[in-house]
């Protein structure tokens, strides 16, 4: 299960089942979905010598060209269309829509084409982005698609748009799983139903009423570990998700002063960029010593293409030129990036905010930690978003306990800067995903039992005090796949067909030969992203494979963002 290559089939199916030249017309949401799986040398080579958007009126008119036109279903795309065939620009027309085209849509695309120029209309299922292999979303934003409407409920349209994203990876997948959802999330029930219901309507779509019974689909809602978006990244893709920002696999970096032209956009791909692809889960301190090796190698290869001495020589220089042109870009990219999150830890003192934000995510050291926080409040140098994020942790551990000082350090907060809008956001955080909303014992200390775990994990040797944390959800499938505490998931995660009979995954010699979807309503990072990377290397022995998906993909401004804008305006 790779959602990257998925959609590259597609895309390579679209481009080349039509041969001659030909301009691809994509919509504003298939623009961004194909860019983040297909370069622009990709397209060249397959004869597409243009790319433009439907939405863009002011196109030529090339009648030579074919047009293969990829958009998404949707009432706005098909309108364009439609405004498209009544004046073509182009000679023929194939239409490629990515997901389930309604029978009217494709009755109004007949009654338009009085030009005869409509060659091909066909469903392929790229409906959701591939962020990396093991990683997709469907792109809700709060401006555009707001996840709640009230309360722990669906918006409408966000219900919609994530089963149509959701169906269409699971056709490109060739997967009918059966469901399992968190007991205590409504939302997460309710899109299992109606992924469901949409699987048993196109049942000739996701094959017969019976399962595939080696494909799992977890549901589950972020408001059971609220926790990890929260907390300050140390490998390198989420660092920079983090501290930078990562928009469908752009990075913008043209705040950066004095920043080269050619770098104020740049862009992350693990298939054209060597350098990422084996460094993106490095910590920060291993970074440094690869980056040092990537720039040596780049001085290596410059001191040689110097020595041109002879007509071989530069043949060969010549035939290298575009690798190694590609390479400088590639070390200009990944200096100005690694320089700039070491200035932005330097400035914000990150180490210190992020040693405390560890502590209280994964210890119980009430007064201590408690000591550390005022301080961090109290430092000037250190920022408002920095200084709640930390309490926002404190609440979150210490909600129910009686020596909890929540109402002091709101307080403390707004006293040393914080606007009182952003302070309440403790209190979104706690509405949404307190304690009474949790499925789980998050922190290890709701009884005694559980505190000793805690306790006894915290005198086991740590690596790293910076990366302490390990993500609920791969604490979760870890234990699944091991076949431990069998009896505690299958409680928590119950089937949504209580008559569906599948492996028990509960089973105490483990799960084996499984493909693993795991959807979280709410979003998903990439330090999980991450962990499930590192499973998938870790039980491949057992044919276990993981697939991460949500609704975005969250780092702690987006997350604080969304809950304060949709969930308690």
């Amino acid at each position: 299960m790779d959602a990257v290559k998925a959609i590259q089939y597609y895309i390579n199916r679209v481009l080349s089942d039509t041969s001659g030249m030909k301009v691809l017309l994509l919509d504003k949401e298939t623009t961004p979905m194909i860019s983040l799986v297909a370069t622009q040398s990709y397209l060249l080579s397959k004869e597409t010598f243009l790319v433009d958007k439907i939405e863009n009126g002011q196109r030529d008119t090339m009648r030579h060209l074919k047009c293969i036109c990829f958009v998404r279903p949707t009432e706005a795309s098909i309108r364009e269309l439609v405004d498209e065939l009544r004046s073509p620009k182009y000679g023929d027309y194939y239409i490629y829509v990515s997901n389930i085209l309604k029978k009217s849509m494709i009755e109004l695309l007949a009654e338009n084409d009085e030009n005869e120029v409509v060659r091909e209309v066909q469903e392929f299922y790229a409906d959701y982005y591939a962020a990396t292999p093991c990683l997709f979303h469907v792109g809700l934003t709060p401006a555009v698609h707001p996840l709640f409407a009230e309360g722990h409920s669906w918006n409408p349209g966000a219900l919609s748009r994530t089963v149509q994203g959701l169906s269409s990876m699971l056709l490109s997948m060739k997967k009918r799983p059966n469901i399992r959802y968190e007991r205590n999330s409504a939302m997460a029930q309710k899109l299992g139903q109606e992924l469901q219901y949409l699987m048993d309507h196109e049942s000739n779509l996701f094959g017969s009423n019976s399962r595939d019974s080696q494909t799992q689909l977890f549901i589950l809602d972020r408001k059971n570990d609220p926790v990890t978006p929260l907390l300050t990244q140390w490998t390198y893709h989420a660092m920079i998700h983090e501290l930078i920002g990562i928009s469908n696999g752009r990075i913008d970096l043209s705040y950066v002063p004095g920043i080269r032209p050619e770098v104020k956009e740049v862009m992350l791909s693990q298939d054209q960029d060597t350098f990422f692809k084996q460094s993106q889960y490095l910590n920060f301190g291993d970074l440094g010593v690869s980056v040092r090796e990537y720039v040596d190698t780049y001085q290596s290869k410059t001191e040689s293409h110097h020595q041109i001495q002879s007509i071989s020589d530069m043949k060969r220089f010549v035939e290298a030129y575009p690798e190694f042109r590609k390479l400088s870009g590639n070390v200009t990219k990944h200096v100005t990036l690694i320089g700039e999150l070491s200035r932005i830890v330097a400035s914000r003192q990150l180490l210190s905010v992020s040693e405390l934000e560890q502590s209280l995510a994964c210890n119980e050291q009430h007064n201590s930690d408690l000591k550390t926080l005022r301080t961090i409040i109290s430092n000037p140098k250190i920022a408002p978003e920095n200084k709640l994020r930390c309490v926002i942790i404190y609440a979150l551990r210490y909600e129910r306990s009686q020596s909890n000082t929540i109402a002091e350090l709101k307080q403390l907060l707004i006293t040393n800067g914080v606007d009182a809008d952003q302070v309440s956001a403790i209190d979104v955080i706690i509405r949404y995903s307190g304690a009474s909303e949790r499925q789980t014992d998050l922190f290890q200390n709701e009884n005694l039992f559980s505190r000793g775990k805690n306790i006894f994990k915290g005198l086991q040797g740590i690596e790293n005090v910076y990366t302490q944390h390990n993500p609920a959800l791969a604490d979760m499938l870890e234990q699944m796949v091991r076949g431990r505490q069998g009896l505690h998931w299958q409680e928590r995660l119950p089937n949504l067909d209580p008559k569906a009979r599948p492996p028990l995954i509960g089973n105490e010699n483990g799960l084996f030969n499984q493909d693993i979807i795991v959807f979280v309503v709410g979003g998903v990072t990439l330090e999980e992203e991450m962990a499930v990377a590192k499973l998938n290397a870790k039980f491949t022995t057992q044919n276990i494979r993981i697939l991460l998906g949500g609704t975005s993909v969250h780092n702690s401004t987006s997350f604080l963002s969304e809950l304060s804008t949709t969930f308690f305006p």
